[in-house]
């Protein structure tokens, strides 16, 4: 379940960097009741990145496949024997 805190919680910066670490998810910030910042630790970030981009490098993997540039896997590694004498 996500967390929400309100933005006067930020003061106290060591448990707020503490839940961060603990609850391995983004936490919400909320100023007047209303969502105002998303902050998380450093190591979420991290995977969150390494996940997104992932994720765009196979969206565009599977938009070369529809539109066909691809090769054959078998011709390609001959290709690449001949060019390199292997």
């Amino acid at each position: 379940m996500p967390q929400i805190i309100p933005i006067n919680a930020l003061k106290n910066t060591s448990a707020i960097s503490e839940l961060c670490r603990s609850v391995g998810e983004p936490i919400f910030i909320t100023k007047n009741g209303y969502g105002n910042m998303v902050i998380m630790s450093m190591e979420i970030f991290e995977k969150n990145f390494l996940l997104q981009d992932v994720f765009m490098k196979l969206e565009a993997a599977e938009q070369d496949i529809a539109e066909g540039r691809t090769k054959d896997a078998r011709e390609s590694l001959r290709e690449l024997r001949q060019k390199y004498g292997l």
